[in-house]
This record gives C-alpha cells, sequence and structure tokens, in this order.
C-alpha cells in the first residue's frame, strides 16, 4: 500500500507474539442448551478468504438488545495480509472460535448473575474482513515472497447483513447497548448511527472498547484502500476524509445523534494497540495518544465518559476480569452496569490510584 510504512514488520511480529488477543475462552455450550443462534446470510457476504460468512444471536429480553461488533486485527498490506505470516495480525475466518460467542466470557458469560446484560438479547457480529467492519472493495496484495494474495475487505457487507437479520429479528427494543472490543471498537459509533436510524425510539449507549489510542497519518490512507470513503453514511463523511485518529468517527456520530452515550475503555498500556502502532511506525506511547484523544472527545462530546485501566491487557468486554477489575476504587462492572442504565457513569482514570497507569488494576471477588 503506498506511502504505509510497515519496515520491520515481521521482526516485529515475531517478537510480539501476536498483534491481536482472541480474548478469553470457554467450553462450547451443549447444543440441547445452547442458547445462540449461527446465522448464515450468504449472498455477497464473505470473509478475507472468500469463505462463508456467518454471525450469532441470542434472544433474551425483547426490551434489551446489545449489538456487538468483535475484534481481530487488521490487514493494509502484503506483509499484514499474508495469510501464511505467523502469527497473522488479522481473523480470516467467521468459523474460528474467536468468532464464536460461546468461547467468549465477560458479557457473553450469560450464567454470571453480575453479568448487567445477562438477560438481553444480543446480536453478535463476528469479524473476518480485516478491515474494521467497514470495508467495501476486494483488494490484492503483493507478500513478502512476491506471490499476491486477494482479500476481500467485505466488513460492510457482513454488518449489513447483520443489522439486516437484527431489523427483522428484534422488532422494538427499547435500550441498546452497542459494542466493540478492538477493531470492533473502531466501527461501533458509525453503526450505533445506523442501529438509532432503525430503532428511532430506543435509548442507545456505545460503549468502543480497546481502540482509543492510535495516532497516525496513514490512516486515511487505509480507509481508502478498503473502500470506506464511498460506503459511509453521508453524516459520517467530510469533505477531506483525513483523518489521524479515530475520534473523528465518534465525533460525527454523536454530531448527528446527540441523544446517544458514548464511551470508551482502554488500558493505558495496551501491548496490543502499541504493536499496531509500531505497524504504521507511529508513536507507541499508548498512555499519551489515550490522553489526547480522549481529551479531544470529552470537549466537543457533551457526556463522554471513559474507563481507564492501568496495564497492558487488551480489551475487556470478552474477558473474565470484567467481573474483577476496579480502578481508583470503581469496578468495571458497576461502571458499566451504571452506563448501560443511563446513569452517567463518569469517568475513571488509572492515575488516580495509588500504583498509577503501569500496574494492571486491582482484581476484588467476582
Amino acid at each position: 500500500m503506498s506511502g504505509i510504512r510497515a519496515t520491520g514488520f515481521v521482526k516485529m511480529v515475531l517478537a510480539a507474539g501476536c498483534l491481536f488477543v482472541l480474548g478469553a475462552t470457554g467450553a462450547t455450550a451443549e447444543d440441547v442448551q445452547d442458547p445462540w443462534e449461527t446465522i448464515s446470510p450468504g449472498g455477497e457476504t464473505a470473509c478475507a478468504l472468500d469463505t462463508p460468512y456467518r454471525f450469532h444471536a441470542r434472544r433474551g429480553d425483547p426490551g434489551k438488545l446489545v449489538v456487538f461488533f468483535n475484534g481481530g486485527g487488521a490487514c493494509w498490506a502484503g506483509q499484514t495480509c499474508d495469510p501464511a505470516v505467523e502469527p497473522t495480525t488479522y481473523v480470516p475466518s467467521a468459523d474460528m472460535a474467536h468468532n464464536d460467542p460461546r468461547t467468549h466470557k465477560g458479557i457473553f458469560d450469560l450464567e454470571n448473575a453480575a453479568n448487567p446484560v445477562g438477560d438481553w438479547s444480543m446480536l453478535f457480529v463476528s469479524y473476518c474482513t480485516g478491515d474494521v467492519h467497514l470495508g467495501e472493495t476486494d483488494q490484492t496484495y503483493t507478500k513478502p515472497d512476491g506471490s499476491h494474495v486477494t482479500v476481500r475487505h467485505r466488513g460492510h457487507v457482513n454488518s449489513h447483513a447483520a443489522l439486516e437479520w437484527m431489523r427483522r429479528a428484534f422488532d422494538a427494543p427499547k435500550t441498546i447497548l452497542v459494542a466493540g472490543s478492538s477493531a470492533g471498537a473502531i466501527a461501533a459509533p458509525i453503526y450505533a448511527g445506523l442501529v438509532s436510524q432503525i430503532y428511532p425510539e430506543a435509548t442507545l449507549h456505545t460503549l468502543s472498547d480497546g481502540a482509543g489510542g492510535y495516532v497516525s497519518p496513514d490512516l486515511s490512507g487505509i480507509l481508502t484502500q478498503w473502500g470506506v470513503p464511498q460506503i459511509l453514511p453521508d453524516w459520517a463523511k467530510s469533505d477531506d476524509m483525513v483523518m489521524t485518529s479515530w475520534n473523528a468517527f465518534t465525533e460525527r456520530a454523536a454530531t448527528a445523534f446527540p441523544a446517544i452515550s458514548f464511551a470508551q475503555y482502554d488500558a493505558a498500556h495496551d501491548r496490543v494497540q502499541a504493536q499496531f502502532q509500531a505497524a504504521l511506525g507511529a508513536s507507541t506511547d499508548i498512555e499519551t495518544n489515550l490522553a489526547a484523544n480522549r481529551a479531544a472527545l470529552a470537549e466537543k462530546i457533551d457526556g463522554f465518559t471513559g474507563y481507564t485501566a492501568g496495564g497492558a491487557e487488551h480489551t475487556i468486554l470478552r474477558a473474565p476480569y470484567l467481573y474483577t477489575y476496579a480502578v481508583d476504587g470503581v469496578s468495571f462492572v458497576d461502571w458499566l452496569s451504571a452506563l448501560v442504565q443511563g446513569k452517567a457513569p463518569g469517568s475513571v482514570h488509572c492515575q488516580k490510584t495509588a500504583e498509577g497507569c503501569q500496574a494492571a488494576p486491582s482484581q476484588g471477588t467476582p
């Protein structure tokens, strides 16, 4: 990809071990007790290497709905898109365990009595296209060995197929949480606006988990390569489409849909965000990047709130420590519960703790 730096990428990947976290895993539920449906929409949907796309849903309280956009890395050049490079930087298949909510904990731990959305209906939008759920094109990349790989960046098609199914399956939820982890966190504000248009009478909350620390001049070029500018709704576009962080998606959604609440969770030293920043040739000081991005959002969006944990763990919504993390005496699960109840939980920051932001959050009893 012209203008996008990936110098030293392979060496950095091998040293880091992985550029994304697949999330906490557990046993798949017995089919007889399985609360999840798996939907294969067909049509123009596809994963990166042209395998079938599938997503998942759970029918719970009809008045409350979680719309979750899964993470799974990104791919924008021959070195990042080559499926033979191990470990890979993106999830290329919907059939991998990472794209099955049954393998995750956190908000998908439906048996946990402390889960603030445990009885809600859920749409789990799988992710297998390397384009933060927003791509709308096929791209052929030259791999390090000189051969080529064609990637179907069809995140936009796939996500819209899931939203269309949602429209038919869930008639009129009154409260909706639109959330995303990692790559899904980037797209969540855009899809929150689209969900609001589908359910204009609902109260919406948006939580982006693990993508607040990105800063790079290359983001605009990557979006163009994925075909994103052409498919964004008018309210999400700008005349120049220049982006150096993902703030613009949240700012534009908040401007178009001021009734939606917007929130973020990040670890101050998120190792996965740092590794992707290194792959982009940009600053790996996530704490500094995050502080600047959050300050800009707070200035422009009334009621914007953030939860900043210490340490380097990447994302929380799919992880068992969702129930045990606490920063400055505020447990994340209580903060999330207040958020979905519309109680404006306020911002929480590891700088206020005695340990500061280097240490992981304290963990109490689940």
